[in-house]
């Protein structure tokens, strides 16, 4: 899906630089040419192609768009569901595939962090999560408005208290995922950290 984005960013972006590149020419085209043309007061040809060419360029900007908007809620047979709920001011993870495996996860303070642990964003308890495996995240919130962003994942979901958000994604290469909440939540804000933690199916089973 971050590949797909970065696609239709790029498809979006050329045909601005062309608009702009065209507009640009015939603009300065006016300024430096002598033509004048006394008798011209309506063309409708031209006014029929300055309404269609317009209205095709945005079809060719919105079928892409509305095709990843449906990718994007998307959910494709996930082989695992993690929920997240967002507090003041830390994450709890539910797994309910298995037994039911609840834990809270807190930002490490600076005194208390390890000489390779990374401040402000390592947390006490990672979640852990296979590489190479359909995801499914629900996400809610206990009190107030919060977000669960991971920008590595393209993920970015808010935490609404009384409603369930759903995404999925799929990592596909081991290692440590950091972000952050994105919601302004309270003073604490900025120290409600993210770690998903990638691994191989044998070593998450083993860690289950």
């Amino acid at each position: 899906l971050m590949e797909q984005l970065t696609f239709f960013h790029d498809h979006t972006m050329l045909i601005v630089i062309m608009i702009t590149v065209l507009v640009g020419y015939m603009m300065s085209s006016l300024f430096f040419n002598t033509y004048t043309n006394r008798y011209l007061l309506e063309s409708q040809g031209i006014e029929v192609i300055w309404t269609i060419l317009p209205a095709i360029t945005l079809i060719f900007i919105a079928l892409p768009s509305l095709r990843l908007l449906y990718l994007l809620d998307e959910v494709s047979d996930p082989a695992i569901t993690l929920k997240t709920i967002g507090h003041q001011w830390y994450w709890s993870y539910e797994y309910s595939d298995f037994i039911v495996l609840e834990f809270d996860s807190y930002m490490i303070p600076s005194n208390e962090l390890d000489t390779d642990g990374f401040r402000l964003l390592d947390v006490d308890n990672r979640a852990i999560l296979p590489m190479n495996t359909q995801i499914r995240m629900l996400v809610s919130a206990a009190d107030v408005l919060h977000s669960w962003t991971i920008p590595a994942l393209g993920v970015k979901v808010d935490a609404t208290p009384g409603r369930l958000n759903q995404t999925n994604f799929l990592i596909n290469r081991p290692g440590l995922f950091f972000g952050q909440c994105s919601e302004i939540c309270g003073a604490n804000h900025s120290f409600m950290p993210i770690v998903i933690e990638s691994v191989t199916t044998k070593t998450f089973i083993k860690w289950i």
